[in-house]
């Protein structure tokens, strides 16, 4: 298969990084559309979503990491992450490198995406290649229907699992007992640390979090990491 044959949809916004040209300039057949979810679609069952190093650590402190992992697995059955970048630079953009690290444990253990780190545009873009190469066929509708993303109840436990020591299960129970977020995050001690699971010392953990002025809280929650 020459590389004419390979077909890649890169979403629109990728174009100020560069890699769509160097697909183009490497023969590949390239088409470049607005994708609601993704930056890059090599096959029916992979897309791509390409971070850099500053990006990654962005989408994790606006909450945007961990909805759009959920997304893209509830579309595609084989996700990738690929980390673009030198990741020195964590030491000037984050004080605990320690939240990069966790963000990616996170993502490969949890939501089972596979992670691929490449140090610049231009490996990223052979990465593709390769990608595009090994399950790549030119017929067929890549873009399908991608699902809205408008499920209240997944973007309530989204909301609970960032909470320390919280994963989807213990969420779940949370949710279950409490109703709604908001009740949750304003219940007692006491009250929260009769959900299943959670224990006392988990539930100061969290009131210690939410309790917290912003400067502390960021203390407290690099001290748990």
């Amino acid at each position: 298969m020459s590389l004419k044959d390979l077909r890649i949809i890169a979403d629109e916004r990728e174009r100020k990084s560069g890699i769509p040209t160097l697909l183009r300039k490497a023969g590949i057949n390239l088409e470049t559309k607005t994708l609601p979810i993704g930056d890059y679609i090599v096959s029916n069952e992979t897309i791509i979503e390409r971070k850099s190093v500053h990006d990654l650590v962005s989408s994790v402190f606006d909450g945007r990491l961990f909805d759009q992992c959920t997304r893209l697995k509830e579309n595609f059955e084989m996700p990738v992450l690929v980390v673009e970048g030198n990741t020195d630079e964590l030491y000037n953009i984050v004080e605990n490198p320690l939240v990069f690290y966790g963000a990616l444990i996170q993502i490969a253990l949890d939501f089972k995406i596979s992670i691929i780190p490449t140090p610049d545009a231009d490996q990223t873009a052979r990465l593709l290649v390769a990608m595009a190469a090994r399950k790549n066929r030119t017929s067929g509708p890549y873009l399908k229907k991608i699902k809205k993303h408008h499920d209240m109840e997944q973007q309530q436990l989204v909301i609970l699992s960032s909470l320390p020591g919280i994963g989807e299960k213990l969420a779940i129970r949370i949710l279950e007992r409490f109703g709604t977020p908001v009740a949750a995050l304003n219940a007692s001690l006491p009250d929260l640390s009769k959900v299943p699971g959670l224990g006392k010392s988990r539930a100061e953990r969290i009131k210690k979090i939410l309790n917290a002025q912003y400067a502390e809280a960021k203390s407290i929650q690099e001290s748990l990491m």
